[in-house]
């Protein structure tokens, strides 16, 4: 498919890289940087762009892979009203491409959109590491079946776990996102401080961080849950809020965690 990229951050790279690796066709990569929209559009032979513009007529599908609070103005900016749309945001609902009128400066009313959907590979993406596109899963939503079906197909030649998700089942997926992948981070981040500060290494916990995710691949998280907590050993939890007292940020973290686990 010929395919535009608008966006040459952490998840326009890995995904523009996976489409032209399955044989797709970049036809141009978008970034307000022209260097950034230069770097990545010269790995997939792709012309760079950073005017919208110049936007090419004959592109098929425009993959919006930009932070959320601007994708509503990029979109707004798209000159085509029959090239299919579609944004990478777990967070942003299709409403944002929803076909309407504009009242424009020449007071005419003016078709913005009639093709739109989405194209959301939940995964944390980061430059330092390759994506591994056989195991992350892509949602895919759009406004006519056709269009969902050629998403579909799309994310198909990409990774071999596609998902027909609507909004409402999207913003449930990211909001369990965060909680999965950022939370837990920030927790390692946490501990890591802690450590450091105590001059100890956060490399004697690895092992223990890996055995935590290893066992839910086959388990329910809930059965998995062991520590203090789980065993309403109080005597352990207080000696750990008393160490934490110079840390009152992470302790009270830690009595909120507690008294989530042991009320369930």
């Amino acid at each position: 498919m010929k395919i535009t990229i608008i966006g040459a951050g952490n998840v326009g790279i890995h995904l523009t890289k996976r489409l032209f690796e399955k044989g797709h066709s970049i036809v141009q990569v978008f970034s307000r940087s022209i260097e950034n929209a230069v770097e990545l559009a010269q790995q997939v032979n792709a012309e760079p762009i950073c005017d919208l513009n110049k936007l090419a007529g004959n592109t098929e599908i425009i993959i919006i892979a930009v932070k959320d609070d601007v994708i509503e103005k990029i979109a707004k900016a798209i000159p085509f009203e029959n090239v299919l749309v579609v944004h990478t945001s777990g967070a942003t609902p299709s409403v944002v491409f929803e076909k309407r009128l504009e009242v424009r400066q020449t007071k005419h009313l003016v078709p913005v959109y009639l093709r739109f959907g989405i194209f959301y590979p939940l995964q944390t993406f980061s430059k330092e590491k390759t994506a591994d596109f056989e195991k992350l899963p892509i949602c895919i939503d759009a406004n006519n079946e056709e269009d969902l079906k050629s998403l579909e197909t799309l994310a198909q030649s990409i990774c071999p776990n596609v998902y027909r998700i609507n909004d409402k089942e999207r913003a449930i997926l990211h909001v369990c996102a965060v909680m999965v992948n950022n939370f837990t981070n920030h927790l390692f981040a946490m501990a890591d401080d802690i450590l450091k500060q105590e001059n100890l290494t956060l490399d004697i916990l690895k092992p223990l961080i890996l055995e935590t995710v290893k066992k839910i691949e086959n388990h329910p998280p809930k059965q998995m849950q062991t520590g203090p907590a789980i065993r309403n050993d109080e005597k352990t939890i207080d000696n750990h809020l008393q160490f934490l007292d110079k840390y009152p940020d992470y302790q009270l973290i830690y009595k909120l965690l507690s008294d989530s686990i042991q009320s369930v």
